[in-house]
């Protein structure tokens, strides 16, 4: 079982190594190999750091704890993108959600996307956006269970000469039904 909380400047080490390790294994054979293996815990703590640090940040962050400490991390915010014809409020988005990867399949990641859906909802929200990359098959199944699907926008984002295309996906977020988890 792990608890969710509000992620805190102590834990970007942890956070770091949590989005790298999961970049890592989660585009292997997606994202060309040198990208991944340029990727580093500390080079990625500094940005966290720095970006943590900034005033009048609008995301938020969420961390999911385990038996040793953070095991997950979940970013999101109001949307970055245009989502037009949604007619339910105000759009959010998540950013970036990632678990330790040999912890995946144990309800981390659902845990810690419900709280951030219960969230953006108190937060005046009425959708969730995401982008996922187009060869991620098994992230857009975890979405599409969590009630996401592709609405038809794409874009295309360059990685060390690759292209790969995101694909958006967005659900409406509804007030969670008794006994469900937060927002599914």
């Amino acid at each position: 079982m792990v608890h969710v909380r509000e992620m805190d400047a102590g834990d970007i080490e942890a956070v770091s190594a949590i989005r790298v390790r999961g970049w890592q294994a989660a585009y292997a054979g997606i994202v060309p190999q040198t990208y991944l293996d340029a990727m580093t815990v500390e080079g990625d703590a500094e940005q966290r750091r720095q970006w943590f640090s900034q005033p009048g940040r609008q995301s938020r962050d969420l961390v999911a704890l385990g038996d040793r400490g953070p095991v997950g991390w979940i970013c999101f915010g109001p949307c970055r993108s245009d989502v037009a014809g949604t007619g339910t409020g105000r759009v959010g988005e998540v950013y970036a959600l990632y678990v330790s990867p040999d912890l995946i399949g144990r309800g981390i990641g659902r845990a810690l996307l419900g709280e951030a859906h219960a969230r953006m909802k108190g937060q005046g929200f009425g959708v969730s956006a995401l982008w996922v990359l187009g060869d991620n098959q098994r992230a857009q199944r975890f979405y599409e269970r969590a009630g996401y699907h592709a609405d038809g926008a794409a874009q295309d984002d360059d990685y060390d000469g690759t292209t790969l295309t995101e694909l958006r996906y967005q659900r409406v977020l509804r007030t969670p039904r008794q006994g469900s988890p937060s927002g599914w």
